[in-house]
């Protein structure tokens, strides 16, 4: 019979793995969502050459810009549940997930750091990104965990972390060292452009 903490250890333990479960599970939804925004820009821009009202392009344009950078951002962040080891070492999630997350990181630092609205090459570099991220887990998220019933053996097994342990061990040590170099190298241009004036733009 268990006793009190072992109750609450069991429902602990559990309710992680629930949570980081469903959130593996919501994901391919938000990235579809966010690619959807991110690529209609070109419509978005065309619709807004047609308005005639100041006013009404603006508050189109800003309630755009607001939901797709809303999106990228919480598709970030439900995307690091990945990096913790002991969900994704312990309750199977996409083996290719924690990489999915650093290189979204980067298309998320190309929309900070430069400018993918005025710039094309930034944005062609952002879009390159997000669609190598969105293939790195939506791919191994559908044909492993959610297709690893439907008689796929072991080519579905090696898309899940916990059964594709040599692998996904060195991907994930990889990713959090490269996350961690990609964040000291954004700190240290942050403290040398400490103190630059910053040129804003009144063009709309």
């Amino acid at each position: 019979m268990l006793n009190a903490d072992d109750l609450a250890t069991a429902l602990t333990s559990g309710a992680s793995g629930w949570m980081a479960l469903s959130v593996a599970a919501i994901l391919p939804i938000l990235w579809a969502f966010t690619l959807s925004l991110h690529f209609a820009r070109p419509y978005v821009l065309r619709f807004l050459q047609k308005l005639t009202l100041r006013f009404g392009g603006d508050v189109w344009w800003l309630s755009y810009v607001l939901t797709r950078d809303a999106l990228l951002v919480i598709t970030l962040c439900l995307s690091v549940l990945f990096l913790f080891p002991n969900l994704y070492l312990g309750i199977g999630l996409p083996v290719t997930a924690p990489i999915a997350t650093l290189v979204l990181f980067w298309a998320t630092l190309v929309k900070l750091l430069r400018d993918p609205d005025d710039n094309p090459r930034d944005f062609q570099l952002q879009s390159v990104l997000m669609v190598i991220a969105s293939a790195l887990y939506i791919i191994p998220q559908v044909y492993g965990m959610e297709a690893a019933d439907q008689g796929l053996g072991d080519w579905s097994a090696a898309l899940i972390s916990t059964t594709n342990l040599g692998l996904a061990r060195p991907l994930l040590w990889i990713t959090l060292g490269v996350f961690a170099i990609t964040g000291g190298l954004v700190f240290v241009r942050f403290l040398i452009r400490l103190g630059t004036p910053v040129e804003f733009s009144t063009e709309s």
